[in-house]
């Protein structure tokens, strides 16, 4: 993995401190030439890796990179599933049958019908698990998806239930049919390693909120920071501004002086913050090698 990773939160008007902020970027980020400018100057300062959820808007960038295969030769997506909002309105909208049709892959429309039939009546959780990933994924189609990642909410909502086979599922459809390492994003990193553990997911990809205040470290700073010590994973860090609470500087010093941390995922949305925060990831990070 890359070590800075260019996350899409700002693009969506998501901020976990501020509505106000999180307002402003929505009304900025409306126009696509907008989310294209960000996007070209983290690959001029050379992130060339966005990961992203799975929003109807990503769809257009991924369009876009692929139209212009001569400006991003190297460009990777880390596409993050589900996109839960998106379901959870089709739910409310069409009902949940109405909400997986929509959803469903359109190529082999019968065979699809006829396997995710036989699932819902059969409660085959596996087989709607794939023919959702395989939707999902379509929109990559064509570009290059090294790790694929499983979104908090629903990582976290089976990780609550016990549902622990589901990382599983996960983990071997995203090995063998795209070739790609499965990721795992969760709110209580202490209790995922476990579970994965426990399921036989050996040195996962594990991404979470890690900051020197405990900002959104479900289980307390001190879990965190005993197991980025002894436990065998890929950390990937995020939320480690805190929402704007820790300045830069002494925010990612603190994160690059951690052991186990593979990657930095962050959203900016100026090529100054962009250029900022790659000069102190690669001044910090060089001092800890």
């Amino acid at each position: 993995m890359d070590r800075l990773l260019l996350g899409d939160n700002q693009f969506f008007g998501v901020n976990h401190m501020s509505e106000e902020k999180a307002r402003a970027q929505a009304i900025r980020f409306q126009s696509m030439k907008a989310v294209y400018q960000v996007l070209d100057a983290a690959n001029d300062e050379g992130i060339q890796t966005f990961m992203c959820t799975t929003h109807e808007r990503v769809t257009e960038i991924c369009e876009h990179v692929r139209a212009n295969p001569e400006r991003y030769p190297k460009y990777a997506f880390y596409p993050c599933m589900p996109y839960a909002h998106k379901y959870a309105n089709a739910a409310t909208e069409d009902g949940i049958f109405g909400a997986l049709k929509r959803f469903m892959p359109q190529q082999g429309i019968l065979s699809t019908a006829i396997r995710g039939g036989m699932s819902l009546a059969t409660k085959d959780v596996e087989g709607i698990t794939k023919l959702l990933i395989d939707a999902e994924m379509k929109a990559f189609h064509g570009l290059r998806t090294p790790v694929i990642f499983l979104q908090n909410v629903v990582a976290d909502l089976l990780l609550g239930l016990g549902m622990k086979e589901a990382f599983a599922i996960f983990a071997a459809h995203i090995r063998s049919k795209y070739h790609a390492e499965p990721g795992f994003i969760t709110m209580n990193l202490p209790m995922m390693l476990d579970a994965l553990d426990e399921v036989g997911i050996e040195n996962p990809i594990v991404c979470s909120s890690i900051n020197k205040l405990g900002f959104r470290m479900c289980g307390g700073i001190e879990a965190y920071l005993r197991v980025l010590r002894e436990r065998k994973f890929r950390a990937v860090a995020m939320s480690i501004f805190a929402s704007g609470a820790i300045p830069p500087q002494e925010a990612i010093e603190w994160v690059c002086s951690q052991p186990n941390i593979d990657s930095i995922v962050f959203g900016a949305s100026s090529r100054s913050n962009i250029r900022s925060t790659k000069q102190l990831v690669d001044k910090y990070w060089k001092r800890n090698d």
